[in-house]
């Protein structure tokens, strides 16, 4: 990705969604440019026109953050957006990390997600990769291990697959937050050639993936609630959180619950007993007869 291209993109996208009146200034005749003029950026912000008009062309290497926070201020930006911006406008000054096999992963986390036998989770990864799961989750969701792993990501799940608009009763909130997602993974890898052609597949097949990427969505919050309805289980409220993992800030574990005393819980419960591994039966060991220890004579 291009990252002055998608700051001027995204600035120029926040700057046209906002009128003069949404910010206090007069309007004055008929106005010819959707949104607010750069001149009222810079104003909001108190800065020159010249300097917010570099920043939006992209030239945000002499950008303070006392700068940033004007003009976020000034955008009305929401919590995740002002993440967005300094993102962008701070990307990293090395190249892009490299991954870790996944079954690096699997193997240190796999066990921490069979331990939640009652909550569905699953281990998300760079580029939205799905990189594992327990069996209340592929139970709930999808059967992860019958996704090809190269497809097995939030993006292409959300977009590609069919079942994804079935199964999410409100599919338009879940593709936000999956192209939330994907610009967040773009602006913390710029330069993933896999992350920039996965986008672009979507961009071209999905129209819907398409109108979100342009309207700039991004990532707000690591909470939501999801109504689900599950093919041979029915509706199902959830409540998702992203649970960050301990000196892995590219790794979260999504993690789904049911209100408590809830029908909701009850379903889960049920399901998380259908699923669950049958324990091995353990022959008895065999009884070894002893014989009878004959008492001491008494003494004389």
């Amino acid at each position: 990705m291009d990252l002055p291209e998608a700051l001027r993109d995204f600035l120029v996208s926040r700057r046209a969604r906002l009128r003069p009146e949404d910010v206090g200034l007069p309007v004055h005749g008929v106005r010819r440019v959707r949104g607010l003029r750069r001149e009222e950026v810079a104003g909001l912000a108190a800065m020159s026109v010249e300097h917010y008009t570099r920043l939006e062309r992209g030239q945000a290497s002499r950008v303070s953050d006392t700068v940033l926070d004007a003009v976020a201020d000034a955008l009305r930006l929401s919590p995740g957006e002002r993440r967005y911006l300094r993102s962008l406008a701070r990307p990293a000054a090395v190249a892009d990390p490299p991954l870790p096999p996944p079954e690096q992963v699997e193997i240190g986390l796999q066990p921490v997600l069979d331990s939640m036998a009652l909550t569905p989770a699953y281990l998300v990864g760079p580029r939205g990769a799905i990189l594992a799961w327990n069996r209340l989750a592929a139970a709930v969701f999808v059967d992860f291990s019958r996704v090809r792993p190269d497809e097995r990501t939030v993006g292409r799940l959300v977009f590609a697959d069919p079942g994804a608009r079935r199964l999410y009763v409100d599919w338009e909130a879940k593709a936000r937050e999956a192209v939330g997602l994907l610009r967040t993974e773009v602006a913390k890898r710029p330069r993933d050639a896999v992350l920039a052609r996965e986008i672009s597949e979507l961009r071209e097949h999905s129209p819907e993936f398409r109108r979100l990427w342009g309207e700039q969505v991004v990532l707000e919050k690591g909470h939501t609630t999801t109504l689900l309805d599950c093919p041979g289980i029915g509706r199902l409220r959830l409540s998702g959180a992203a649970l960050q993992v301990a000196d892995r800030p590219d790794l979260v574990i999504a993690v789904y619950t049911a209100v408590p005393g809830s029908a909701d819980e009850r379903t889960l419960l049920r399901l998380a007993r259908a699923v669950a591994p049958v324990a091995p039966v353990v022959p008895a060991a065999p009884v070894v007869p002893v014989a009878p220890v004959a008492p001491e004579p008494a003494a004389g």
